[in-house]
This record gives structure tokens, C-alpha cells and sequence, in this order.
């Protein structure tokens, strides 16, 4: 069936469950017929007015935490674009027909995003399903001693179920906070490690890099733009390493500074792979990582490359030929016990051409052929190519990043030739 003959407004409605939208502001753009029935209000109620407006925690509860649990589960579904199952809650309503009055009630509720073009959170689906009456069930129909002894057995369950879904919760929240410090410590590290553009004086030149999506996902992935020494000339490098987190992150650092300081003195980027090759045996966590380097010479107008497993960079001519500098392929660092020399090769452009190297969290994904990404990669470069730098990393990122980013890290560097 042609997606544009299902009514997906009468399906929403129709939807079994509780199914409200809200806009990032918190806001209800709409809710379907059985969030209106089971929380006893009319869209009128609730479209157009703030969440915990409509809602808010019951007064007459001292430890009522319902909403502000419910608040930081929707902003972290904001924050981080990924859905959350929340643990129960209790989180009483006021009575429709009876102000003032409150109901007792329990929810276990679901918050997923729905990405815009950008890839930005647009809206939240805040699904729920009431668990009152299970909470409340005291088992047993019988009279006398055993329905009181039944219904005291219910109390009890009814008490442990509850106690652990809020040490559930609290743990969750423990290990969030903690895996957000040292996200930001990882991220912190990463940046401070990698260089700005104007190591490459007035040459135009833009650097990207995003990381993985996730709670910690800091990868490895590194650039490096270099001036040279004789003529007018600069290095352009990026590199992989294996692994996540802050060790990933250490390695990175010392492969990067080594080929940064290796490329100023060597012949040419063979040469340095060469040398960064011997420096990453000693390396604890560089086994398997990836690097390439290019050497651009803009007084002959030529670059100069060499790459050690990585994805091969692309050169973009003037006439939107798009040409993969892929014939100076090894293995990656570190994948020979005896090393043997890197092959190099060269290749001519004109003036006003453009150069990206970029890591394969841009065109790899799953259950998909990396030829399929490289071909999207050629295509958005090709397209955009008269874009100013900047813009046209920006175009590509915006083109070959999933909606929601990546669950790889992604470095761009784009030259202007």
C-alpha cells in the first residue's frame, strides 16, 4: 500500500494505547482518543497548554516527585535524541468533575523523539500505560481470614513492586550522571587535542567532527592540518582508532601529535606513515587504527598521499569529476610485525578544486555496502562543490548523517584548492 493513502491522523486516534504529542517546549500538539479517556480530559484541555500546567503534582503530597521525574526524562529525550522507558510512577490527577479532589494513580511511561530533516528533535511521543489497578489488585476473592490475609499479601507486593521501581530509578539516574561526566570529559580531551584551521594559514580549509550519539560513545577519530616546510605547501590528515571513551581518546592524541610532528620533517607522506607505523607498535590501543595523509603542494598544484587502511580522501575537480585517491593503499598501523616501506602516489588538480578526507562514520552503515556511501559521499561533494568550505561541510554532514546523528564518531576536513 502507497504510504500516501493510509490516514495516519484516524490511525494515531485509533491507536490502542495512550499517545499524546508535545512540542520541545513541552506543549500538547495533540493526544488520540484514549489519552483523552483514561485521563479524563477533552482535547480542549490539552492542546495548546504546557504539560505539567495540565498535570501538575498533587498539593496534598509532600513527596510527590512524579513531574519533576517526568520533566527530566522528556529533557533528556531532547538532549540526546533517544528514547527513554521510564520506571513506574506514581503521579496522581486531579479529578475532572471533582476539583481539588485527586485520583491515585500509576504510570509506566515511554518518551521517544521524531527527528526533523536536520536531524533535531521536532516533537516527543509520550506514551503511557496505567498500571493502577494491577497496583491495586490484593488477590484472593474469598471471605473472612484468607481474603484479609490475601489482601495483606497484595499490600505487601503492592509496596515492593512500587519501592523497587523507584530504586530503578534512582540507580538509572546515578549512572546516567555518571556517564555524562565522563562523556564530557572525553569530549573536553578530544577537542583540546584536535587543531584549529588556522595551523594552515590563509589556505580555506573547514574541520568537522561529531560525535557518536549515545551515553558514552567518544570514539577515536582524529584530523590534522600542518604547514610544511619548503614552499608553499601543507599536510592534511585524518585517522581511526579502535575503541571508545577516554582511552580511545589518549590514543588518539599520541598517533595524532606523532604524524603532526613526523609530517614536518619527512620526505612525504609515505615517509611519515612509515615512521607513525613504528611509533604506534609501542602504542597500547593503536592496533588496527587508520590513518591517511596528503601532502598539498599549491606552487605545483598536486597532492601527495598515502593511506594506511583508511578510507580512501576525494578530490573533486572543477568540472565535478570526482576522483577517489585510492592507489596508495595499505595495511592499517601497526598490522605488519616487520615493517615494510608504504606505497605513495600523486595526482595533479586546478586551481579552485576541492580535497576531503573524512573518517568512516560518515559513509559506513549497517547491512549496507560501503561503496553506497562512498557513492553518496561523491555525490554531495560534487553537487555542493562551489559551496565555500564551510558550507559545504555543513551540506555534506547535513546529507550523509542518519536523522538522530551517527553510532560512529565522523571527522570532515575539506580543502578549497
Amino acid at each position: 500500500m502507497n504510504d500516501t493513502a493510509i490516514d495516519y491522523a484516524a490511525v494515531f486516534q485509533a491507536l490502542p494505547g495512550m499517545v499524546a504529542l508535545l512540542t520541545p517546549e513541552l506543549v500538547y500538539a495533540d493526544a488520540n482518543r484514549e489519552f483523552l479517556r483514561m485521563t479524563g480530559r477533552t482535547r480542549e484541555q490539552l492542546v495548546g497548554r504546557h504539560l505539567f500546567e495540565v498535570f501538575p503534582d498533587n498539593p496534598n503530597d509532600g513527596a510527590a516527585s512524579g513531574m519533576r521525574n517526568l520533566a527530566a526524562s522528556l529533557h533528556r529525550v531532547l538532549t540526546t535524541g533517544e528514547r527513554e522507558a521510564m520506571a513506574l510512577q506514581r503521579y496522581d490527577v486531579e479529578s475532572g468533575e471533582r476539583p481539588g479532589e485527586w485520583e491515585e494513580r500509576y504510570w509506566s511511561p515511554i518518551n521517544a523523539p521524531v527527528h526533523g530533516r536536520d536531524g533535531s528533535v521536532v516533537l516527543l511521543v509520550h506514551r503511557v500505560e496505567e498500571v493502577t489497578e494491577l497496583i491495586r489488585a490484593r488477590g484472593g476473592r474469598g471471605a473472612g481470614g484468607n481474603g484479609a490475609r490475601a489482601g495483606s499479601r497484595g499490600r505487601v507486593l503492592e509496596a515492593e513492586l512500587y519501592t523497587r521501581a523507584r530504586e530503578l530509578q534512582e540507580l538509572n539516574e546515578r549512572l546516567r550522571l555518571a556517564h555524562a561526566r565522563e562523556r564530557e570529559v572525553a569530549l573536553a580531551l578530544q577537542e583540546a587535542m584536535l587543531p584549529a584551521g588556522r595551523q594552515v594559514g590563509h589556505h580555506r580549509a573547514a574541520v568537522r567532527y561529531r560525535p557518536a550519539v549515545g551515553a558514552l560513545n567518544v570514539c577515536g577519530d582524529w584530523y590534522d592540518l600542518v604547514d610544511l616546510v619548503g614552499g608553499n605547501r601543507i599536510g592534511v590528515s585524518v585517522g581511526d582508532v579502535v575503541g571508545h571513551g577516554l582511552a580511545a581518546a589518549g590514543v588518539m592524541g599520541q598517533l595524532r601529535s606523532a604524524l603532526s610532528a613526523t609530517s614536518r620533517v619527512a620526505a612525504g607522506p609515505a615517509e611519515a606513515l612509515n615512521v607513525l607505523g613504528r611509533y604506534a607498535h609501542v602504542v597500547d590501543g593503536a592496533e588496527s587504527a587508520t590513518a591517511v595523509t596528503t601532502f598539498i603542494d599549491f606552487d605545483h598544484r598536486t597532492i601527495t598521499y598515502s593511506s594506511a587502511g583508511h578510507p580512501p580522501p576525494v578530490l573533486v575537480h572543477i568540472d565535478g569529476r570526482v576522483e577517489f585517491l585510492d592507489r596508495a593503499t595499505d595495511p592499517p598501523l601497526d598490522a605488519r610485525p616487520t615493517p615494510v616501506r608504504r606505497p605513495q602516489a600523486r595526482t595533479a588538480y586546478e586551481s579552485g578544486a576541492t580535497l576531503a578526507l573524512y573518517t568512516d562514520g560518515l559513509v559506513e552503515r549497517r547491512h549496507e555496502d560501503i561503496d553506497t556511501g562512498l557513492a553518496r559521499l561523491a555525490g554531495s561533494l560534487a553537487r555542493h562543490r562551489e559551496a565555500d568550505p564551510e558550507s559545504l561541510a555543513d551540506a555534506v554532514l547535513l546529507e550523509l548523517l542518519p536523522p538522530g546523528g551517527a553510532t560512529d564518531d565522523t571527522a570532515l576536513v575539506i580543502v578549497r584548492l
